[in-house]
């Protein structure tokens, strides 16, 4: 059996009456920017996250950006971000002109480690900013307790998060701000990119709203040298429709990752995914560690079965950032994660069957 390493199209298929209608109602409403639908997806995920406040922007990026400009982080700053996150976390510190700080992950969680974060700071530390990297929430109360105390803020990357538990509350409330993306392979996926922020501060939110707006509260009236970062109505009604399935979805998702770590619970050579009984995980990816990574994700392909790798290059490594001067051994957990994840397939639409022959495979390819 061929098994995909994610089926997007049956996200669709399965919600189809429902998600052409919205993008029916949406195309007739007449408001191609902003209006009802944008609202009432803003207004529908702030209350599924606990957050007071949610605005839609243009993509996940975005959301990390703006958040960092509506924090005041720019030129001669610093950001403290996980070694091992996705480029695109750098990449949001190095558009507001600020300098990304990494610090190493727990090599359990794959998570920022609280433990290291105080050591990194110094007087130019701005933002923590943490990623729940795979869906597992990151360890939010260390975090708090240092930025509150050394006087800095908490920037979320929920990227990969939507609708897992840190402590029994939905992530999405906890810190200053969240930044999320909605590209179409997250838990909650548009049909496209899309984006938003949801925080408690109505200072930090009316600044994001600001920034994405050219700059400007009123028509023709700029304060501030914003950008054009909106949520498009076409995909807040979409996401409108999926946020109503997003707890069943991540149930199945659970349900998946439960029986791949009681089938692999005794397979040599393999390290299957930690987690805290603090968090409850969105399971975005299902991720393991394999030492002979390479070799277990070729037996798997000759076996009809599509993995990826999440991430097979740390950022200190990319040549995008080469100016920082980090060689190779600066980050020796990011780098050995690096050799070694393999992500396996989880989805919400998977079958039974599809699930029970990754299994054989891995068992087959790990023996």
């Amino acid at each position: 059996m061929k098994v995909p390493f994610l089926e997007l199209r049956a996200g669709y298929e399965v919600l189809k009456p429902e998600i052409d209608a919205a993008v029916a109602r949406a195309m007739a409403s007449g408001w191609y920017i902003g209006g009802p639908e944008v609202e009432g997806f803003e207004r529908a995920f702030a209350d599924y996250c606990s957050a007071a406040h949610c605005v839609g922007v243009a993509n996940g990026l975005d959301a990390l950006h703006l958040g960092l400009r509506a924090m005041d982080v720019g030129p001669g700053d610093e950001v403290i971000v996980a070694s091992n996150s996705y480029i695109a976390t750098l990449l949001a510190v190095s558009m507001v002109g600020a300098t990304p700080v990494l610090v190493e992950a727990d090599p359990a969680t794959h998570n920022l480690d609280p433990s290291k974060v105080e050591a990194a700071i110094t007087p130019r530390t701005r933002v923590i900013l943490p990623t729940h990297l795979y869906g597992q929430p990151a360890d939010l109360d260390p975090l708090l307790e240092i930025a509150r105390r050394r006087g800095l803020r908490l920037l979320e990357d929920g990227a990969q998060g939507h609708g897992g538990r840190y402590r029994g509350q939905r992530v999405g409330g906890h810190g200053d701000l969240v930044a999320w993306s909605f590209y179409p392979s997250k838990n909650l996926g548009a049909l496209g990119d899309a984006g938003a922020i949801t925080t408690n501060d109505p200072v930090l939110a009316d600044r994001v709203r600001t920034l994405g707006n050219y700059g400007s509260h009123q028509r023709y009236v700029n304060e501030v040298r914003g950008v054009n970062s909106r949520l498009d109505p076409l995909q807040a009604a979409v996401l409108s429709v999926k946020l109503a399935y997003l707890d069943a979805w991540n149930s199945r998702r659970k349900a998946i990752a439960e029986r791949y770590l009681e089938a692999f619970a005794d397979l040599p050579g393999i390290t299957l995914p930690a987690v805290p009984d603090w968090a409850d995980p969105a399971w975005h990816l299902f991720v393991i560690r394999a030492t002979d990574r390479d070799g277990l994700q070729q037996r798997l392909a000759d076996q009809g079965i599509q993995t990826l790798i999440h991430y097979p290059i740390p950022p200190h490594r990319q040549q995008a950032y080469a100016d920082l001067g980090l060689p190779a051994g600066s980050f020796p957990i990011a780098e050995q994660l690096a050799n070694e994840v393999l992500s396996l397939p989880i989805g919400p639409q998977m079958r039974d069957e599809e699930v029970e022959a990754v299994i054989a495979a891995v068992r087959a390819a790990a023996a």
